[in-house]
């Protein structure tokens, strides 16, 4: 897949860097720091979310606050690979309740699961009730996360 960032220009760069770092910025502010109308900015912003470069606005909630004092990321390894079974997979595993992420991935692993719980026998319960009783499900291997940091790195493609 062909990069789309060639279209973009220093003001649709500055915009996407402004709402990544607070998505809930007001258009006044955004025109202020930019230098242009607000009108201007609504229509930038409209256009950079039409052409898929914004696909959506997110807040960042505070699992632990809610009773997720737990997360894991749980490798998957399917019995086949046949599409029908990777497509029930990738179907399921989001519905199940605790899986913040799905990842299909290259490798020893097909999927990686991002799951929080609120303890480790929740997070036990999970594996037993969910992976341990699906047909599809070879093995899994469970890596607890101590600590999560997000990092800027994508910033850098809007150089």
């Amino acid at each position: 897949m062909e990069p789309k960032n060639g279209g973009l220009d220093k003001t649709d760069r500055t915009l996407l860097r402004a709402v990544s770092a607070n998505a809930r910025v007001s258009g006044a502010a955004l025109a202020a720091e930019l230098g242009v109308a607000e009108s201007t900015v609504s229509l930038r912003l409209r256009r950079l979310q039409s052409l898929g470069y914004i696909r959506g606005y997110h807040a960042d909630i505070d699992l632990v606050a809610l009773g997720a004092s737990i997360q894991a990321l749980i490798a998957v390894r399917l019995v086949r690979h046949a599409r029908k079974e990777v497509d029930a997979f990738r179907k399921t595993a989001p519905t199940w309740p605790g899986v913040l992420a799905l990842y299909h991935m290259a490798g020893a692993d097909d999927y990686l699961l991002h799951v929080a719980a609120a303890g480790a026998s929740e997070l036990r319960e999970f594996v037993l009730r969910y992976l341990a009783q699906d047909p599809a499900v070879a093995h899994t291997e469970t890596n607890m996360i101590f600590e999560h940091v997000a990092a800027p790195g994508w910033r850098e493609l809007l150089a």
